[in-house]
């Protein structure tokens, strides 16, 4: 069962901030050294000093960014710079993006769930790693508060919650801010008794997915049995319809380096063991190179609508390559005990049979980063990851297309994850509209 209630969020009070956008930051788990930085400087109440705050080569047990997460907090709070609404809401999420040219909008709702164990309510759909949860846990610890979204997937065919969350919109938002990827984000409040127990009778019966934000979810789950605090025992969490028209998932790419004896003609020749290999060449003109790049793109993309297990790959010897699986035989051996629909994901291909395999990067080095970087598509993300190759900064790039969503529930629905970063939900869920203090 999944149960939900309203809360009453604290919230940056416009009247002492001023620019409440400029108080709100991305989530902690994407946020790098020069953001976290530029986001110091956007306002001296940026959440990003709770969520992730910056450390000091002083730091002790005493005094460290966990303790000085829970100070900010607690001063804000006495300060009225964040106040808790005085009304329990569920609160609608409308996000505004512009992707290849075309306008989306995604829309969720924010309500308090009660935590479940993962199961058949709540399926996780990747690896999750232990030093994210560790850092978690210690910034709930210390602060005993939801400030992080984790983004969870619901079927609902009547779409009972987009209507109520669409009249919301026709609302003044609680708060309307663009990001620096021309994201907009709006808030509103949904407060109608019969709107709360509508959507909270509509999610009753349903089966969630995580998208987004498992160690947050996870950290939650051992939070709520080491405290026994009965308010912990619910969880701040974002939801959102699968059947709604501005759910998009992009490809996450893999960016390989500090291997030793890496050789690119020996990796080209060891993959035509298993995959059919097409090589776009390139001469000297960029505009040559452009054409290559696109030509691999192409046909990334046919042959991933006609269900191969395809990547692209880059190691900065004047081609591009596609690879597509032909032996599927080859997947029984490196993965014997995963089901026949993990195995057909294009991330799992890529892990096993090509990353483990043939370049002997395995779990433990995943876990580590030293070796394996991974690169959101946005806008510039493949030409830079071609750009590092170049520079000799990284030695090869590997270049995915988007899991499909139907792949998505067929692998949770036999209680299986995804290879880490698998999915990028886009845009992403951002912290510090709402929070919840336990």
């Amino acid at each position: 069962m999944m149960e939900l209630k309203p809360f009453k969020a604290f919230r940056f009070d416009a009247g002492v901030v001023g620019d409440v956008g400029s108080c709100i930051s991305p989530p902690y788990d994407v946020i790098s050294p020069s953001q976290q930085q530029m986001l110091y400087e956007k306002s001296e109440y940026n959440i990003v000093r709770i969520i992730k705050g910056k450390t000091a080569p002083s730091d002790n047990a005493d005094n460290n960014q966990y303790t000085r997460a829970a100070d900010y907090l607690n001063i804000w709070i006495k300060k009225g710079i964040l106040k808790q609404d005085p009304i329990e809401a569920i609160y609608a999420y409308v996000q505004d993006f512009r992707l290849a040219g075309a306008q989306f909008q995604r829309s969720s709702f924010i309500a308090l769930a009660k935590l479940e164990e993962f199961g058949p309510m709540v399926r996780p759909h990747e690896q999750t790693l232990n030093e994210p949860k560790i850092d978690r846990l210690n910034l709930k610890r210390a602060t005993s508060a939801d400030f992080g979204l984790p983004l969870m997937l619901y079927e609902d065919e009547q779409k009972i919650a987009d209507k109520i969350i669409e009249n919301a919109a026709g609302q003044k938002p609680l708060m309307d801010f663009l990001d620096e990827q021309d994201v907009r984000h709006r808030l509103f409040a949904i407060t109608a008794k019969d709107n709360i127990d509508a959507i909270a009778k509509m999610m009753l019966d349903k089966s969630c997915i995580i998208a987004d934000g498992h160690h947050r979810y996870e950290t939650a789950l051992i939070y709520s049995k080491e405290t026994a605090n009965p308010a912990a025992a619910y969880r701040m969490i974002a939801f959102t319809n699968t059947r709604h028209e501005g759910l998009v998932i992009l490809a996450t790419h893999r960016l390989v380096g500090n291997l030793e004896d890496f050789d690119a003609v020996k990796l080209i020749a060891e993959l035509k063991k298993n995959f059919e290999i097409t090589e776009h060449r390139f001469g000297r003109r960029p505009r040559d190179k452009a054409d290559a790049k696109q030509k691999m793109l192409v046909q990334m993309k046919t042959e991933h609508g006609n269900n191969k297990n395809v990547f692209g790959i880059y190691c900065g010897n004047n081609a591009f390559y596609v690879a597509a699986l032909k032996n599927k035989q080859a997947m029984n051996s490196v993965a014997p005990n995963m089901s026949s629909r993990w195995k057909s994901l294009d991330v799992s291909v890529l892990h096993k049979l090509v990353l483990e395999k043939l370049l002997g990067i395995g779990e433990k080095h995943l876990a580590g980063g030293t070796r394996l970087e991974y690169i959101k598509d946005t806008d510039n993300a493949i030409n830079e990851s071609i750009a590092r190759v170049d520079a000799g900064q990284k030695q090869a790039a590997f270049f995915t297309n988007p899991v499909k969503m139907e792949q998505l529930k067929m692998v949770t629905d036999v209680g299986e994850k995804m290879p880490q970063k698998s999915t990028y939900f886009y845009p992403k869920i951002y912290t510090g509209l709402t929070i919840n203090k336990l």
